[in-house]
């Protein structure tokens, strides 16, 4: 069922109406630059009766809800008899302050909202302050909207565990149960080694799509060993299958020690070409990493980096996030291209081995669980700098908006996993307003 975005302006008659009016057109002028999923009335909603045949019959994923002059409380309660999906209150600043009439009086209206919010137990709600042209309330509007898409997206999500966590990777892992209590989510489970055999099974003639992409993508890749290439072209064809079948955006993969023990050729290569194709492929079988990842890739429809947090310089105040070779091609920076390479421990290849591109905006994101088991946000910010490979694999060099040695120092002793995941763009606000959506805690570096 297609997102919708139900605006609902409510009012009285008794206020000033060309005000109210000049109003709800700015503001439908307004949601409609944001998304292409509202839903409008006519004009402004201002008795009862016009506020239930509106409301008779839709269907809403978020509804704001804008006092465009005063409404009592009796405006909001028909729309909790409906709804149970998220709502964003819109107060309106009075538009004239001269000595004469109180033109709208928005904002008593939106105290009778909210007290009735709180009595029926609904005091989980967004609110935002201020005229439709105020940047403050576009940027909220505009996260709550994709907060909200995002959410619903979520319960629609099938991930998928392809193998266990390594010894000593046990953050990585999930119950099927959990992950659908907190987040909507069905998760699906296979062995590595069914992938595996899959990939076996193979034949040349069914290789050729893939690898036809992969030397598009992939600087250097025909000068590895031709037994690796087509192996790698093998796993990245039996992955893709699987979750093509199962309608998978979002997987955990198995990695290390089977891949190259069992199968002779890594994983990586394979999980970066699913990056690169917005499917959020996330190693050592991390699948909080995974869902991380799947957010990002939801919140900005680019791919995102996902690795470790290896390096620290204060001097720069950078922290450099890295990893053995799964990054996105698309990451790569533009200069070298996505090059290839092998496995710095294993000595065998495809892997990923690049610096990533530069951005002026970055968000550092990871859903982390707490000792009790209840799930939490890290989200933190800055640029990626435009550097050269750090490290055999791939690297970003984020500089960090806050002080890059106290985000270090206060997310290792906060008991943060290992894995965090680097968006391009700034999304903190919009990831804010999901945890708000899904009652997680937020934590902020």
């Amino acid at each position: 069922m297609a997102f919708k975005v139900v605006y609902v302006p409510i009012g009285v008659p008794t206020f000033h109406l060309e005000s109210a009016q000049d109003q709800f057109q700015k503001s439908v002028k307004m949601i409609e630059g944001i998304t292409n999923s509202g839903v409008y009335p006519d004009a402004p909603l201002l008795t009862i009766d016009d506020l239930k045949k509106y409301l008779h019959g839709l269907k809403a994923d978020l509804i704001i809800l804008q006092n465009t002059t005063f409404a009592n409380s009796a405006y909001a309660s028909e729309v909790l008899k409906r709804f149970d999906c998220p709502i964003l209150l819109w107060t309106l600043r009075e538009p004239v302050i001269d000595g004469g009439r109180l033109r709208l009086n928005s904002l008593t209206g939106a105290y009778s909202a909210g007290n009735l919010f709180h009595h029926l137990g609904r005091e989980k709600f967004g609110y935002v302050f201020g005229s439709p042209e105020e940047e403050e309330v576009i940027s909220t509007t505009k996260a709550y909207i994709e907060a909200a898409k995002l959410k619903k997206s979520l319960k629609n999500l099938n991930m998928a565990s392809i193998g266990h966590t390594p010894q000593g990777f046990g953050f990585g892992r999930a119950l099927d149960a959990e992950l659908l209590k907190n987040f909507g989510i069905n998760l699906l489970s296979v062995e590595a080694r069914e992938l595996m055999s899959k990939a076996r099974e193979l034949k040349d003639e069914d290789l050729v799509e893939v690898l036809e992409e992969a030397k598009q993508k992939m600087v250097g890749l025909m000068d590895l060993p031709e037994n690796n290439v087509n192996d790698f072209a093998r796993i990245y064809k039996a992955y893709k299958d699987f979750i093509e079948t199962n309608n998978v955006k979002a997987i955990a993969s198995r990695c290390w020690p089977d891949f190259f023990i069992e199968f002779k050729t890594p994983v990586c290569g394979a999980l970066g070409l699913l990056n690169d194709n917005l499917i959020a492929a996330a190693c050592e079988s991390d699948l909080m990493g995974a869902l991380s990842m799947y957010m990002g890739v939801e919140l900005t429809k680019k791919a995102v980096f996902f690795g470790d947090p290896v390096s620290l310089d204060e001097t720069k105040n950078t922290v450099t996030f890295w990893h053995c070779g799964m990054a996105a091609c698309s990451l790569a920076n533009k200069t070298k291209g996505a090059e290839t390479g092998v496995h710095p421990n294993r000595k065998i290849g495809p892997t990923m081995e690049f610096g990533c591109k530069g951005a002026d905006e970055v968000t550092i994101f990871r859903v982390g669980r707490k000792p009790n088991g209840e799930f939490r946000f890290f989200i933190a910010s800055g640029e990626a700098l435009d550097e050269p490979k750090q490290f055999l694999g791939a690297s970003v060099v984020v500089k960090t908006d806050s002080k890059a040695l106290d985000l270090v120092k206060n997310s290792v002793k906060d008991g943060w996993e290992p894995h965090f995941v680097v968006v391009y763009g700034n999304i903190a606000k919009e990831l804010e307003v999901l945890a708000e959506l899904l009652n997680l805690e937020v934590c902020k570096y």
